[in-house]
């Protein structure tokens, strides 16, 4: 569109919109911002259109975004606006943020937002959980209390919450802390005199996010102070969302008054990623920094081996690039091996191998070992073809990509699969059952008396 000559010229709206998608994530920013265009642009207005069905919805919450990409992009203070709509008093701010808003954007780590969080079994209640307290903070659940081991996505969680109160909170006060940052900060106004500026700077947050409660134990005095400063944002409604390492009756270093207010409002758990999970989050992480596998069985390698955190998987994953960047070798099964090797060795011990499994049931069901891992589908094959896999997987710590290839060369849905129909035989056919534990306690005894166990 052309302005006329005395206006500017319009702003780089392909910029600022690949901006807004890096921010929001592509799902919202092609739902709601793709249909967005420039109307004019004088210098200091941008004044866009968007269709007007949803022109108010998307000024009221995603005003601030756009404000904060035109910033970015055009370098400088910019006020947004929509054709037609009465100007926003609270759309198009351009003074500093309250110190609580600033310093938590500051501190919040960008990349820890709901659009990058893989959702799981283990981990769905508190990703909900966390979702609704950032779309209506002290109405949802308050407190909310994030319990989960370390490296399972409690702290991505919590900062996901905070920047999503910054990109659409409408102007809300959030402040991020740990309770180490908490103490520290309290010990220096202590000692400086200046307790009244630290009780503002905590009692007038609209969102208190704090990470790593159970640090809380036995600190008196700060106890003390964060006792205050729960109960004074509690009661007048505004938010608070806390981590913990472990639920809070197992806090027992901590006041009991303490415990009691952690449990008063929603106590969700994470739990470690099931298989597809890891995965997703490998696919994740991957696509995010374009790491260029050479073979895409190397994700699936990696949740196989790496089960207890997220914190690991990602460990690996960046150990594996740093040693194709080094050694200029490709990402490969073979790479990926030689990295978990040392990160992540597999148990051997006492473990049967793959071919005595296979021996072992082709010989209890009167075939041959090229029989049982052949392509045929005759029924008097395909059931013990299943038992072996199954028992495969269970007596060893063998991925199911080497169990695949074991068995001619299946691949890991097949795998998977024919372990699910196992399992899901043995709980109803009491027959089968005992007929696999008897398989496998031979296996097991064969093998120990081999080993002179």
């Amino acid at each position: 569109m052309e302005l006329p000559a005395h206006l500017e010229p319009t702003p780089d709206w392909r910029e600022i919109r690949a901006e807004l998608r890096r921010v929001v994530g592509d799902s919202m920013y092609d739902i709601w911002l793709a249909p967005i265009e420039v109307e004019s642009w004088d210098g200091t207005l941008l004044l866009l259109a968007a269709p007007r069905g949803t022109q108010a919805w998307v000024s009221k919450r995603f005003g601030r975004v756009l404000e904060r990409c035109a910033r970015v992009v055009i370098g400088r203070p910019v006020r947004v606006a929509f054709a037609g709509l009465p100007c926003q008093p609270n759309l198009g701010r351009t003074h500093a943020p309250t110190n609580a808003s600033d310093q938590a954007s500051h501190v919040l780590n960008p990349r820890y937002r709901f659009e990058q969080f893989i959702i799981g079994d283990g981990n769905r209640l508190a990703h909900a959980a966390s979702l609704a307290v950032a779309e209506l903070p002290g109405q949802a659940y308050n407190p909310l209390f994030l319990h989960a081991p370390p490296g399972l996505g409690k702290t991505h969680l919590l900062h996901a919450i905070g920047n999503y109160l910054l990109a659409f909170g409408g102007g809300a006060r959030v402040r991020y802390t740990t309770v180490e940052a908490f103490t520290n900060h309290f010990l220096a106004a202590l000692g400086s005199k200046s307790v009244d500026r630290f009780k503002q700077a905590y009692r007038g947050a609209d969102v208190l996010l704090i990470d790593d409660v159970q640090f809380l134990a036995s600190k008196a005095k700060t106890e003390e102070e964060f006792f205050h400063t729960f109960n004074t944002l509690h009661e007048t409604g505004r938010q608070l969302v806390l981590t913990c390492d472990r639920l809070p009756q197992q806090l027992t270093a901590v006041e009991e008054r303490l415990r009691e207010r952690f449990e008063s409002g929603l106590v969700a758990d994470i739990r470690p990623p099931d298989f597809a999970t890891r995965v997703a989050i490998l696919r994740k992480r991957s696509a995010l920094d374009r790491i260029p596998l050479a073979d895409p069985r190397v994700l699936e390698f990696i949740a196989e081996r790496v089960t207890d955190n997220v914190r690991s998987l990602e460990g690996v994953l960046i150990r594996l690039v740093a040693s194709h960047s080094l050694t200029r070798q490709p990402i490969t099964l073979t790479l990926a091996a030689n990295v978990l090797d040392c990160m992540h060795p597999a148990s051997r011990h006492r473990q049967p191998g793959l071919t005595e499994i296979q021996a072992s049931v082709a010989s209890f069901y009167g075939l041959s070992l090229t029989e049982l891992v052949s392509d045929t589908r005759a029924a008097r094959v395909v059931w013990p073809r299943q038992v072996a896999i199954h028992l495969a997987r269970q007596l060893t710590d063998v991925s199911l990509i080497a169990i695949g290839e074991a068995f001619g060369g299946r691949n890991h849905a097949t795998i998977a699969h024919s372990c699910q129909r196992v399992r899901d035989r043995l709980e109803s056919d009491a027959e089968a059952a005992q007929e696999v534990a008897i398989l496998s306690a031979s296996i097991i005894r064969s093998h120990a008396a081999d080993r002179g166990t």
